[in-house]
């Protein structure tokens, strides 16, 4: 490696962003705010409430909680650093910094990923196995299924920083991207990065791929119950509510597979930035909407979280 490598090695990233021109700044600083607002209120409210009303200590509840805190995670790793490089002008960051972006976007990303498919696994069993289903969805088998959820996703996480901490990156330093993305990273190293694909479409599509294909199969099963059902309304309801569901497992998953199973050679900077809002920004905004702010119960739990609504009640 040459003097001018070896320099350029130890220089910072520099996060390109999302932007074409500088007048789509503002634009775009407004309109991803106002989205990361969004999840944050709507995410954080759903844990409170859950946390705050013992009337939604029930499982799926519980896996709920973990989801909404995790979401809420998981933007706030990427999104407040694009914002705030929309309107810098020095959008550099560290190897260091990047490289624990990355980490705990894939961290959190994968947690997502297990639990959207404990979720459908327990809409499965309330369904299918609606007699046993405090049996089976017990507390303890609820803690496990969010505990093996995060060690599984850390797990993950650690053996790709691991990989990406030995490659050499002594191309440009310029991300086309607004966060660290293994992606666009691969595409800047002169190191031999075979290893780190062959991690990605193997240990990766273990993460990724059987949830999906778990949410699918409990669907599926869910869906025969629905057709089963003596009341009309009643099978209209289940499959308004399983359908916004799978629309949003669709899209994130969609999303996350168009992304990264695809060789690094292949990767289009542009269409990888469009995916990449959708599974960081959308679908984390969307959960809740979709998953609580619907239910009657969670209704409820929210309005009590109000001065107005405690005042009127100590009322009586």
């Amino acid at each position: 490696m040459d003097a001018a490598n070896k320099s350029s090695e130890g220089a910072p990233f520099i996060l390109l962003g999302l932007m074409t021109s500088p007048g789509q700044r503002w634009p775009l600083f407004v309109l991803f705010l106002v989205l990361y607002v969004a999840g944050i209120l709507g995410n954080g409210l759903i844990v409170a409430a859950i946390l705050a009303s013992p009337a939604l200590h029930a499982p799926m509840y519980f896996l709920l909680a973990h989801l909404s805190f995790a979401d809420l995670c998981f933007t706030s790793v990427t999104v407040p650093k694009m914002l705030a490089n929309l309107l810098a002008h020095d959008r550099s960051i560290s190897l260091a910094g990047c490289l624990t972006q990355m980490y705990f976007f894939f961290a959190l990303g994968v947690t997502d990923s297990c639990l959207l498919a404990a979720m459908a696994f327990d809409r499965y069993v309330a369904i299918r196995h609606s007699l046993h289903y405090a049996t089976r969805m017990s507390r303890t088998t609820c803690t496990a299924l969010v505990g093996t959820a995060w060690v599984i996703s850390h797990v993950h996480s650690l053996l790709h920083i691991l990989l990406m901490a030995r490659l050499s990156f002594c191309a440009s330093h310029q991300v086309p991207h607004f966060f660290c993305d293994h992606q666009p990273l691969l595409r800047l190293s002169c190191s031999d990065t075979r290893h780190i694909q062959l991690l990605i479409f193997t240990e990766g599509a273990a993460v990724v791929v059987t949830p999906f294909l778990l949410i699918l199969t409990s669907y599926g099963a869910i869906a025969a119950a629905i057709i089963q059902l003596p009341s009309a309304s009643g099978r209209l309801r289940a499959v308004s509510t399983c359908g916004s569901h799978l629309v949003l497992v669709g899209l994130f998953y969609g999303t996350v597979i168009a992304v990264y199973f695809q060789p690094t050679s292949r990767y289009e900077a542009q269409r990888g930035r469009v995916a990449t809002v959708m599974y960081t920004i959308v679908t984390p905004m969307l959960n809740p909407v979709i998953y609580s702010l619907r239910n009657r119960d969670v209704q409820g739990a929210l309005r009590s979280l109000l001065p107005k609504q405690r005042i009127l009640a100590s009322d009586f």
